[in-house]
């Protein structure tokens, strides 16, 4: 895949995945309040007042029975239950094999997660998919397990945006010692890879995980900076690569 691509469509998933859970919390707000603003509904959810009003919108094109008005608050006209999602066996299957991609690929914090979701949803499956079994698997004597050690810490820095200290071996096996910013974490051309604002190059470097050879997690969390972030990296690549 063009790596512009790549990175376009993993921003866009995440837009798509949030948005989601915004919408269902929103759902949720509503049913233990009389009447909620859209003031206060965006400062739980971080978001503006305005992406609130595009999400009531939604929600009653959608047909959940909300009522109400900007600047006054909204409710729910009656109580309402999200149901579970329903799936067909497509779409069932390439839960399954996410599943198992994560769980041998993931570390042990999302490979954990994952055997819980998988219980979860095979919960609320209709009675005639409760047996269906993907025959796609994912083995994982085939995972590097230097790569996948370290998984778990960077995903939880990258989250935190907290600074790392680290010890990285290239191909040439010429090691050095970086103090990085970690952004984001991708599997590209089948190797985890960590995306970082590099502290001693002053720009974006791309790291494979499986040639780290030490990681220091630091007391120090870096700010959002203009110029520094994910998006400011897909947008350098569609500049290049276009």
């Amino acid at each position: 895949m063009n790596p512009v691509k790549f990175w376009v469509y993993v921003l866009s998933q995440e837009i798509i995945m949030r948005r989601a859970d915004r919408l269902f919390q929103i759902i949720q707000l509503l049913k233990n309040r009389r009447l909620t603003t859209a003031s206060l509904l965006a400062e739980v959810l971080e978001v503006s007042t305005r992406t609130i009003y595009r999400d009531i919108q939604d929600l009653i094109a959608n047909g959940i029975p909300v009522e109400g008005e900007a600047g006054v608050g909204y409710l729910l006209r009656h109580e309402v239950d999200v149901p579970p999602l329903m799936f067909d066996e497509s779409e069932l299957e390439a839960i399954q094999v996410g599943m198992r991609m994560v769980e041998a690929w993931g570390g042990s914090e999302l490979a954990s997660s994952a055997k819980q979701a998988m219980i979860k949803i095979s919960a609320v499956l209709p009675e005639r998919l409760q047996t269906f079994n993907s025959l796609m698997f994912a083995p994982k004597f085939h995972a590097n397990s230097n790569e996948l050690q370290h998984l778990d810490l960077l995903r939880k820095a990258a989250t935190d945006r907290q600074y790392l200290q680290m010890d990285y071996e290239d191909a040439k096996q010429a090691q050095t010692s970086r103090e990085v910013r970690p952004l984001a974490i991708h599997l590209w051309r089948g190797c985890w890879t960590l995306l970082t604002w590099c502290e001693l190059r002053n720009d974006f470097r791309n790291f494979r995980i499986d040639r780290i050879v030490l990681i220091t997690l630091t007391p120090r969390f870096f700010p959002v900076v203009d110029g520094e972030e994910l998006d400011d990296f897909i947008k350098e690549m569609q500049r290049k690569y276009g």
